[in-house]
């Protein structure tokens, strides 16, 4: 079904907040499966992917042990909302000329929206790279070098991310995006434990349906 992009930002967001994300970035991950979705990617069907994957684990264990050096998780393998974050954040690095590398990352498509991110803030492109993929952004559009088997991958051994990269191409974003119906269902499964049940009290007090409906 084709939905908005505010309709799929709201969905991932409450989704991404229903698999226990704190809300920071919940609001990041939803951004960032927007702006892939406005690229032609299924961005919500790579994040409910990685909800599913990633549902109820400590963030720690799937966080960067540290930002210097090569990057890597506790748990062997890297969050790409966490490390993608974590670029963006630390994106003066590359402006200097770094490489920030990043070890077994999970669905790395996910972590070029933070590149965009990356690319506004250095005033510069951005290019994000595994296993054959580059993708390249200067924060409003998107250069893709690549086959889809590797752009949609699961997971990347090594993702290396860096600056002043070229543009050889360029993609504009679009405004509507189709997401299958299968998707939607599992990112409402984890949209609705954010809805707390109605008790009787609460119907009483006004927080539930009670007796009538008025909507």
């Amino acid at each position: 079904m084709s939905y908005s992009l505010n309709e799929i930002e709201a969905m991932c967001k409450r989704a991404s907040r229903g698999a226990g994300l704190p809300w920071g970035l919940c609001e990041e991950a939803a951004k960032g499966t927007r702006w892939l979705a406005s690229f032609g990617f299924p961005g919500p069907d790579l994040l409910v992917s990685l909800l599913e994957l990633n549902d109820r684990l400590p963030a720690v264990d799937l966080s960067p042990v540290a930002l210097q050096g090569i990057w890597r998780a506790p748990a062997g393998r890297l969050s790409p909302l966490i490390a993608g974050a974590a670029m963006s954040d630390c994106a003066i690095k590359m402006e200097l000329g770094n490489i920030i590398t990043m070890l077994e990352v999970d669905y790395p498509l996910l972590v070029v929206p933070f590149a965009s991110g990356a690319a506004l803030r250095l005033g510069q492109p951005v290019a994000v790279e595994w296993e054959g993929t580059r993708m390249v952004t200067n924060g409003k559009e998107l250069c893709v070098q690549g086959n889809s088997e590797a752009i949609l991958s699961s997971h990347a051994k090594r993702v290396e991310c860096s600056a002043a990269a070229q543009m050889l191409s360029q993609s504009k974003p679009i405004h509507r995006a189709v997401v299958g119906d299968a998707c939607w269902v599992r990112l409402g499964a984890f949209a609705q434990r954010t809805f707390a049940p109605a008790t009787e009290a609460s119907r009483l007090r006004g927080a539930g349906a009670g007796l009538t409906d008025n909507d």
